[in-house]
Protein backbone atom coordinates (compact mmCIF):
# COMPACT_ATOMS: atom_id res chain seq x y z
CA UNK A 1 0.00 0.00 0.00
CA UNK A 2 1.66 3.48 -1.00
CA UNK A 3 2.23 5.71 1.91
CA UNK A 4 4.27 8.74 2.40
CA UNK A 5 6.29 10.43 4.64
CA UNK A 6 5.59 14.78 4.72
CA UNK A 7 8.38 16.53 6.69
CA UNK A 8 7.51 19.80 8.19
CA UNK A 9 9.51 21.71 5.77
CA UNK A 10 6.65 20.97 2.91
CA UNK A 11 9.05 17.82 1.25
CA UNK A 12 7.06 14.44 0.85
CA UNK A 13 8.33 11.03 0.18
CA UNK A 14 6.01 8.62 -1.27
CA UNK A 15 7.05 4.74 -0.92
CA UNK A 16 5.18 1.27 0.39
CA UNK A 17 3.86 1.08 3.73
CA UNK A 18 4.79 -2.41 6.03
CA UNK A 19 4.52 -3.08 9.97
CA UNK A 20 1.46 -1.08 11.14
CA UNK A 21 -1.11 0.99 9.11
CA UNK A 22 -1.42 3.82 11.82
CA UNK A 23 -0.16 7.36 10.92
CA UNK A 24 2.78 8.13 13.36
CA UNK A 25 4.38 11.54 13.92
CA UNK A 26 7.34 12.03 14.96
CA UNK A 27 11.22 13.59 14.79
CA UNK A 28 13.27 12.65 11.79
CA UNK A 29 16.71 11.34 12.19
CA UNK A 30 18.58 9.09 10.33
CA UNK A 31 21.36 6.12 11.47
CA UNK A 32 24.27 5.71 9.79
CA UNK A 33 24.91 1.66 11.17
CA UNK A 34 25.30 -1.00 8.31
CA UNK A 35 23.84 -4.03 10.80
CA UNK A 36 21.91 -3.98 14.26
CA UNK A 37 18.11 -2.50 13.19
CA UNK A 38 16.85 -4.87 15.78
CA UNK A 39 18.62 -3.20 18.27
CA UNK A 40 17.78 0.14 16.95
CA UNK A 41 14.22 -0.62 16.86
CA UNK A 42 14.15 -1.31 20.73
CA UNK A 43 16.73 1.59 22.12
CA UNK A 44 14.31 3.81 24.46
CA UNK A 45 16.89 6.32 23.15
CA UNK A 46 14.34 6.67 19.65
CA UNK A 47 11.07 7.42 22.13
CA UNK A 48 8.89 9.51 19.59
CA UNK A 49 11.21 9.31 16.71
CA UNK A 50 11.11 8.01 12.87
CA UNK A 51 14.20 6.61 12.52
CA UNK A 52 15.73 7.16 8.85
CA UNK A 53 18.54 3.67 8.07
CA UNK A 54 20.93 4.91 5.51
CA UNK A 55 21.79 1.37 4.73
CA UNK A 56 20.03 0.48 1.92
CA UNK A 57 18.99 -3.13 2.91
CA UNK A 58 17.07 -3.59 5.70
CA UNK A 59 15.16 -6.57 7.52
CA UNK A 60 17.73 -9.31 5.13
CA UNK A 61 18.35 -11.24 8.96
CA UNK A 62 15.18 -10.89 10.34
CA UNK A 63 14.03 -10.88 13.91
CA UNK A 64 15.69 -12.81 16.94
CA UNK A 65 14.66 -13.54 20.74
CA UNK A 66 18.18 -12.40 21.89
CA UNK A 67 19.06 -9.06 20.17
CA UNK A 68 16.79 -6.71 21.99
CA UNK A 69 17.60 -3.62 23.81
CA UNK A 70 13.68 -3.03 25.77
CA UNK A 71 11.07 -5.10 26.14
CA UNK A 72 8.68 -2.84 24.45
CA UNK A 73 9.73 -0.43 21.84
CA UNK A 74 9.26 3.40 22.06
CA UNK A 75 10.14 4.52 18.63
CA UNK A 76 7.88 6.42 16.24
CA UNK A 77 8.47 4.55 13.22
CA UNK A 78 10.91 3.46 10.33
CA UNK A 79 12.07 4.28 7.18
CA UNK A 80 14.05 2.15 4.60
CA UNK A 81 15.20 2.04 1.12
CA UNK A 82 14.72 -1.53 0.69
CA UNK A 83 12.55 -3.55 3.39
CA UNK A 84 13.46 -7.54 2.89
CA UNK A 85 10.12 -9.50 2.91
CA UNK A 86 12.06 -12.56 2.94
CA UNK A 87 15.09 -13.01 5.61
CA UNK A 88 17.60 -15.94 5.53
CA UNK A 89 19.48 -16.47 8.85
CA UNK A 90 20.28 -19.39 11.03
CA UNK A 91 18.71 -17.09 14.11
CA UNK A 92 15.87 -15.47 12.54
CA UNK A 93 12.43 -16.09 13.78
CA UNK A 94 10.22 -13.25 12.44
CA UNK A 95 10.34 -11.27 9.44
CA UNK A 96 10.43 -7.04 10.40
CA UNK A 97 6.88 -6.71 9.07
CA UNK A 98 5.76 -8.62 10.94
CA UNK A 99 7.89 -7.30 14.24
CA UNK A 100 6.34 -4.09 13.27
CA UNK A 101 2.88 -5.02 12.31
CA UNK A 102 2.83 -7.00 16.05
CA UNK A 103 4.35 -3.72 17.77
CA UNK A 104 2.08 -1.17 16.09
CA UNK A 105 4.80 0.40 14.44
CA UNK A 106 4.70 1.78 11.05
CA UNK A 107 6.99 1.33 8.27
CA UNK A 108 7.82 2.68 4.75
CA UNK A 109 9.68 1.61 1.81
CA UNK A 110 10.96 2.46 -1.26
CA UNK A 111 11.84 5.76 -0.74
CA UNK A 112 15.61 7.97 -1.39
CA UNK A 113 16.55 7.53 1.93
CA UNK A 114 20.08 9.22 0.43
CA UNK A 115 18.18 12.55 -0.29
CA UNK A 116 16.32 12.28 2.88
CA UNK A 117 19.27 11.99 4.94
CA UNK A 118 20.84 14.79 2.87
CA UNK A 119 17.71 17.21 3.72
CA UNK A 120 18.07 16.64 7.50
CA UNK A 121 21.76 17.20 7.27
CA UNK A 122 20.99 20.69 5.67
CA UNK A 123 18.06 21.82 8.27
CA UNK A 124 18.46 19.33 10.86
CA UNK A 125 16.36 17.22 13.02
CA UNK A 126 12.48 17.54 11.37
CA UNK A 127 9.07 16.69 12.58
CA UNK A 128 7.76 14.86 10.05
CA UNK A 129 4.62 12.91 9.96
CA UNK A 130 4.06 9.00 7.62
CA UNK A 131 0.97 8.74 6.70
CA UNK A 132 -2.06 7.44 4.27
CA UNK A 133 -2.30 9.11 0.14
CA UNK A 134 -5.67 10.52 0.98
CA UNK A 135 -4.77 13.99 2.99
CA UNK A 136 -3.81 17.53 3.16
CA UNK A 137 -0.57 17.82 2.64
CA UNK A 138 -0.47 21.69 2.80
CA UNK A 139 -3.01 20.82 6.58
CA UNK A 140 -0.38 18.26 7.25
CA UNK A 141 2.84 20.31 6.67
CA UNK A 142 1.21 23.15 9.05
CA UNK A 143 0.11 20.72 11.77
CA UNK A 144 3.78 19.80 11.64
CA UNK A 145 5.14 23.28 12.37
CA UNK A 146 2.48 23.99 15.40
CA UNK A 147 3.53 20.54 16.92
CA UNK A 148 5.59 20.67 20.17
CA UNK A 149 7.91 18.02 20.49
CA UNK A 150 7.56 15.62 23.86
CA UNK A 151 9.48 16.78 26.80
CA UNK A 152 8.70 13.83 28.97
CA UNK A 153 10.48 10.65 27.06
CA UNK A 154 12.40 9.66 30.43
CA UNK A 155 9.15 9.36 32.20
CA UNK A 156 7.71 7.33 29.50
CA UNK A 157 10.18 4.81 28.94
CA UNK A 158 12.12 4.64 32.66
CA UNK A 159 10.90 1.75 34.99
CA UNK A 160 8.04 2.93 36.90
CA UNK A 161 9.73 0.45 40.29
CA UNK A 162 12.84 -0.60 41.34
CA UNK A 163 13.90 -4.16 40.35
CA UNK A 164 17.26 -6.43 41.50
CA UNK A 165 19.52 -7.87 38.46
CA UNK A 166 21.69 -10.15 41.27
CA UNK A 167 25.13 -11.23 41.09
CA UNK A 168 27.80 -12.26 44.05
CA UNK A 169 30.06 -8.72 43.13
CA UNK A 170 30.39 -5.29 43.45
CA UNK A 171 26.51 -3.80 44.22
CA UNK A 172 25.88 -1.07 41.53
CA UNK A 173 22.65 1.08 41.17
CA UNK A 174 21.89 1.79 37.46
CA UNK A 175 19.29 4.76 37.27
CA UNK A 176 17.16 4.19 34.39
CA UNK A 177 16.80 6.76 32.31
CA UNK A 178 15.90 4.87 29.16
CA UNK A 179 18.35 1.81 30.21
CA UNK A 180 19.06 -0.78 27.18
CA UNK A 181 19.34 -3.81 28.47
CA UNK A 182 23.58 -4.13 26.80
CA UNK A 183 24.49 -2.10 29.93
CA UNK A 184 22.62 -4.48 32.40
CA UNK A 185 24.46 -7.35 30.52
CA UNK A 186 27.66 -6.11 30.67
CA UNK A 187 27.40 -5.43 34.50
CA UNK A 188 25.84 -8.81 35.29
CA UNK A 189 28.32 -10.37 32.99
CA UNK A 190 30.74 -9.04 35.79
CA UNK A 191 29.16 -10.53 38.46
CA UNK A 192 27.81 -6.96 39.84
CA UNK A 193 24.49 -7.28 42.30
CA UNK A 194 22.35 -4.60 39.96
CA UNK A 195 19.57 -2.76 41.48
CA UNK A 196 17.87 -1.27 38.36
CA UNK A 197 16.45 2.35 39.77
CA UNK A 198 13.97 4.90 38.59
CA UNK A 199 14.53 7.78 36.41
CA UNK A 200 13.30 10.04 39.56
CA UNK A 201 14.95 8.63 42.61
CA UNK A 202 16.40 10.88 45.51
CA UNK A 203 20.21 10.96 46.28
CA UNK A 204 19.33 10.13 49.64
CA UNK A 205 17.05 6.85 48.44
CA UNK A 206 20.07 5.98 46.57
CA UNK A 207 22.32 6.00 49.49
CA UNK A 208 20.12 4.01 51.72
CA UNK A 209 20.56 1.45 49.06
CA UNK A 210 24.40 1.76 50.27
CA UNK A 211 26.10 0.96 46.99
CA UNK A 212 29.47 0.44 45.74
CA UNK A 213 28.91 2.04 42.63
CA UNK A 214 26.39 4.40 40.45
CA UNK A 215 25.99 3.73 36.86
CA UNK A 216 23.79 6.69 34.99
CA UNK A 217 22.01 4.91 31.45
CA UNK A 218 21.12 6.15 28.58
CA UNK A 219 18.07 8.23 27.76
CA UNK A 220 15.79 10.04 25.50
CA UNK A 221 15.08 13.70 24.89
CA UNK A 222 17.08 17.01 26.14
CA UNK A 223 18.67 16.28 29.79
CA UNK A 224 17.32 19.69 30.94
CA UNK A 225 14.06 18.23 30.51
CA UNK A 226 14.94 15.69 33.80
CA UNK A 227 15.81 18.34 36.68
CA UNK A 228 15.22 15.84 39.28
CA UNK A 229 17.85 13.20 37.92
CA UNK A 230 20.73 16.50 37.49
CA UNK A 231 20.03 17.61 41.74
CA UNK A 232 20.28 13.98 42.90
CA UNK A 233 23.36 13.30 40.80
CA UNK A 234 24.43 16.79 42.88
CA UNK A 235 24.02 14.91 45.51
CA UNK A 236 25.72 11.92 45.20
CA UNK A 237 28.90 12.93 42.87
CA UNK A 238 32.11 12.22 44.92
CA UNK A 239 30.07 9.77 47.97
CA UNK A 240 29.60 6.79 45.52
CA UNK A 241 31.73 6.04 42.18
CA UNK A 242 29.91 7.34 39.39
CA UNK A 243 30.28 6.01 35.43
CA UNK A 244 27.51 7.58 33.32
CA UNK A 245 26.42 6.78 29.13
CA UNK A 246 25.41 9.28 27.03
CA UNK A 247 22.09 11.00 28.23
CA UNK A 248 23.96 9.62 32.18
CA UNK A 249 26.99 12.13 30.49
CA UNK A 250 25.07 15.13 29.72
CA UNK A 251 23.05 14.83 33.17
CA UNK A 252 26.23 14.87 34.98
CA UNK A 253 27.94 17.72 33.27
CA UNK A 254 25.12 19.34 33.92
CA UNK A 255 25.04 18.54 37.79
CA UNK A 256 28.36 19.29 37.91
CA UNK A 257 27.87 23.34 36.44
CA UNK A 258 28.62 22.79 32.57
CA UNK A 259 25.54 23.80 29.84
CA UNK A 260 24.42 21.43 27.47
CA UNK A 261 23.11 21.94 23.17
CA UNK A 262 21.09 20.47 21.12
CA UNK A 263 23.15 19.27 17.63
CA UNK A 264 22.28 20.05 14.14
CA UNK A 265 21.26 16.76 13.24
CA UNK A 266 23.05 14.67 16.04
CA UNK A 267 25.30 11.06 16.47
CA UNK A 268 23.72 7.92 15.66
CA UNK A 269 25.52 4.99 13.89
CA UNK A 270 28.20 2.10 14.45
CA UNK A 271 31.01 4.06 13.43
CA UNK A 272 32.03 7.14 14.73
CA UNK A 273 35.54 7.25 15.99
CA UNK A 274 36.71 8.78 19.41
CA UNK A 275 39.84 10.07 20.52
CA UNK A 276 41.03 9.29 24.20
CA UNK A 277 43.06 12.45 24.45
CA UNK A 278 44.69 10.33 27.57
CA UNK A 279 46.23 7.58 25.73
CA UNK A 280 46.05 8.85 21.63
CA UNK A 281 43.97 5.59 20.95
CA UNK A 282 41.20 6.11 18.38
CA UNK A 283 37.63 3.89 19.12
CA UNK A 284 35.02 2.96 16.73
CA UNK A 285 31.86 3.66 18.46
CA UNK A 286 28.31 3.13 18.56
CA UNK A 287 26.09 6.61 19.18
CA UNK A 288 22.47 8.19 19.59
CA UNK A 289 22.45 11.29 20.30
CA UNK A 290 20.86 14.43 19.63
CA UNK A 291 22.51 16.86 22.63
CA UNK A 292 25.91 17.54 23.38
CA UNK A 293 27.91 18.84 26.60
CA UNK A 294 29.07 22.59 25.57
CA UNK A 295 33.23 22.99 25.16
CA UNK A 296 33.03 26.34 26.31
CA UNK A 297 31.23 25.62 29.70
CA UNK A 298 34.16 23.27 30.95
CA UNK A 299 36.67 25.33 32.30
CA UNK A 300 34.38 27.04 35.11
CA UNK A 301 33.64 23.68 35.80
CA UNK A 302 35.69 20.61 38.23
CA UNK A 303 35.61 18.47 34.89
CA UNK A 304 38.06 17.49 32.40
CA UNK A 305 37.27 16.62 28.54
CA UNK A 306 38.70 13.22 28.28
CA UNK A 307 37.60 11.93 24.49
CA UNK A 308 36.31 14.10 21.48
CA UNK A 309 34.72 13.28 18.46
CA UNK A 310 37.09 13.53 15.45
CA UNK A 311 34.22 14.00 12.95
CA UNK A 312 33.17 17.37 14.19
CA UNK A 313 35.08 17.84 17.70
CA UNK A 314 32.61 17.19 20.25
CA UNK A 315 32.99 15.88 23.76
CA UNK A 316 32.74 12.58 23.65
CA UNK A 317 33.99 11.93 27.48
CA UNK A 318 34.52 13.58 31.12
CA UNK A 319 36.38 12.76 34.82
CA UNK A 320 36.27 15.11 37.56
CA UNK A 321 39.13 16.48 38.61
CA UNK A 322 38.68 14.92 42.08
CA UNK A 323 36.09 12.71 42.34
CA UNK A 324 36.02 9.39 41.23
CA UNK A 325 33.59 9.92 38.70
CA UNK A 326 34.00 9.57 34.49
CA UNK A 327 31.57 9.44 31.80
CA UNK A 328 31.35 9.03 28.18
CA UNK A 329 28.73 10.18 25.13
CA UNK A 330 29.03 7.01 23.31
CA UNK A 331 27.92 3.44 24.24
CA UNK A 332 30.33 1.47 25.35
CA UNK A 333 28.02 -1.93 25.69
CA UNK A 334 27.80 -1.66 21.75
CA UNK A 335 24.50 -3.30 20.98
CA UNK A 336 24.58 -2.77 18.29
CA UNK A 337 28.26 -1.64 17.20
CA UNK A 338 32.06 -2.41 17.63
CA UNK A 339 33.03 -3.34 21.20
CA UNK A 340 36.13 -1.19 21.20
CA UNK A 341 34.83 0.85 23.85
CA UNK A 342 33.98 -1.92 26.44
CA UNK A 343 36.49 -2.08 28.74
CA UNK A 344 35.31 1.49 30.06
CA UNK A 345 32.92 -1.10 32.50
CA UNK A 346 35.76 -2.99 34.12
CA UNK A 347 37.23 0.99 34.24
CA UNK A 348 34.31 1.36 36.33
CA UNK A 349 35.05 -1.68 38.59
CA UNK A 350 38.76 -0.78 38.96
CA UNK A 351 37.95 2.62 40.18
CA UNK A 352 35.50 1.38 42.61
CA UNK A 353 38.41 -1.34 44.10
CA UNK A 354 40.52 1.91 44.33
CA UNK A 355 37.81 3.92 46.46
CA UNK A 356 37.27 0.65 48.59
CA UNK A 357 41.07 0.09 49.30
CA UNK A 358 41.42 4.08 49.87
CA UNK A 359 38.33 4.05 52.39
CA UNK A 360 40.21 0.61 53.92
CA UNK A 361 42.98 2.58 54.36
CA UNK A 362 41.42 5.41 55.91
CA UNK A 363 39.50 3.87 59.08
CA UNK A 364 42.86 1.91 59.95
CA UNK A 365 44.78 4.72 59.91
CA UNK A 366 42.14 6.47 61.89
Amino acid sequence: MKRQLILENGDVFIGEGFGSEKDMNGEVVFNTGMTGYQEILSDPSYCAQIVTLTYPLIGNYGMNRDDFESIKPSIHGLIVREHAEFPSNWRNEETLDSYLKATDIPGLSGIDTRKLTRIIRNYGTLKGKICNMDVDVNHIVEQLKATVLPTDQVKRVSTKDAYPSPGRGHKVVLVDFGMKHGILRELNARGCDVIVVPHNITADEVLRLNPDGIMLSNGPGDPEDVPEAIEMIRGIVGKIPLFGICLGHQLFALACGAGTEKMKFGHRGSNHPVKDLTTGHVAITSQNHGYTVKSDTIDATELEITHVALNDGTIEGLRHKTLPAFTVQYHPEASPGPEDANPLFDNFLQMINTEKKEGASTCQNA
